[in-house]
């Protein structure tokens, strides 16, 4: 019996001291089977999580990059309506606009060269970045009838998107004929129509297209939405390299993060800034509107990209909170407790020296009872 005690107490001993060791309290699966699933799926999730957050301000260093050029290219922008407001001037001859018109040449190349060269890790940022709404989208080019202002992508698949919208049941539908989502615009519309002088956004979340609808008297809408307006017109969504982040330790639609940029080139179709002539007075006019217009997008996508950011700072904090929370209760459920497997520990040393002691004990009593004979 002494013998059989001794050997528990030394595996208590042992186990103990591999605990203390090792600073956890399952180091194998006999240890506790079922601990053991849950916190391995955890560690999974804290690495997963730890990731997001690396995918996360790196996302945030990209968007810096394009931004820090946007800024230089939107003051090159500022210099060019400058000039063409000089040359509109009846004080200046001809010759005197061939001059301006040099300067202004040279700043269209190089905002088309900037965008070509701007880049994060070989990824050009600014000549396309991502899927774009095609500006030949009739639910755009229709935007005085239907009211439609923004469109926003969030993993959006490229294709062609059509509307079902009938008159009067205050229903929206949006698919490709493989996908569609269907939402109940009554809770946004007042009497089938947006609200005078607000927007609404229609969120077609499981295709990852957000649609904002003017309303009368809406700032920089060219018409207002009213129920069944949109029906048989179309987004078309083309496909662009790039634009996605991963941010969630999943493959679905909530876990990723997609952006678009335009094309920014001055030569391209967004800015079209080679188009632009200041040789004649005529023409440095009608550059004004136009110069403006490119401004204005310019500003627009850096507010674009200042709000992402913000949206991934946010989405950092959740992590990185997530992660301390995830990270205790794994700790809890298979860290040691320290001061316990020390008494743990102090209570088994003393079992075994008392079975030692009482092993010696009953062998002395053997050996008394040989020297009887």
């Amino acid at each position: 019996m002494s013998q059989r005690l001794i050997g528990r107490n030394a595996q208590a001993v042992g186990r103990q001291m591999e605990r203390l060791a090792s600073g956890l309290r399952i180091n194998r699966a006999a240890d506790d089977a079922s601990g053991l699933q849950v916190s391995e799926g955890m560690r999974g999730e804290i690495s997963g999580l730890t990731q997001n957050v690396r995918n996360a301000e790196h996302a945030v260093d990209l968007l810096q990059v394009a931004e820090g050029s946007m800024a230089e290219v939107g003051n090159m922008l500022v210099r060019m309506r400058s000039l063409a407001l000089q040359s509109s001037s009846s004080t200046l001859n001809d010759s005197n606009r061939e001059s301006l018109a040099a300067e202004f040449t040279q700043l269209v190349g190089e905002v088309d060269r900037i965008a070509q060269a701007t880049s994060y890790n070989g990824l050009s940022l600014l000549s396309g970045f991502g899927n774009q709404v095609s500006a030949s989208s009739t639910a755009l080019t229709a935007s005085g009838a239907t009211g439609v202002t923004m469109v926003q992508l969030s993993a959006a698949d490229a294709g062609v998107f059509s509307f079902v919208d009938a008159a009067g049941d205050q229903q929206l539908t949006l698919g490709n004929g493989t996908v569609s989502q269907t939402l109940n615009m009554a809770s946004l519309l007042d009497n089938g129509m947006v609200a005078t002088g607000t927007s609404v956004v229609a969120n077609f979340d499981r295709l990852g297209i957000q649609v904002t609808l003017a309303g009368a008297g809406v700032a920089g809408a060219a018409g207002n939405y009213a129920d069944g307006e949109l029906n048989n017109t179309a987004l078309r969504i083309e496909g662009g390299t790039n634009g996605g982040f991963q941010i969630g330790p999943h493959d679905s639609q909530v876990h990723r993060l997609d952006l678009s940029i335009s094309d920014l080139r001055g030569s391209g179709e967004v800015l079209a800034l080679d188009r632009l002539s200041i040789t004649s007075q005529s023409g440095a006019r009608q550059a004004l509107g136009n110069l403006d217009q490119a401004i204005a997008t310019v500003s627009g996508e850096r507010g674009k990209l200042g709000a992402v950011q913000n949206r991934l700072a946010h989405t950092i904090s959740f992590s990185e909170n997530e992660i301390e929370n995830i990270q205790a209760s794994e700790a809890s459920i298979r860290d040691s407790d320290i001061a316990q497997e020390a008494t743990s520990l102090s209570r088994s040393r003393i079992l075994l020296q008392s079975s030692n002691s009482m092993l010696v004990q009953a062998n002395v009593r053997s050996i008394q009872a040989l020297t009887l004979l």
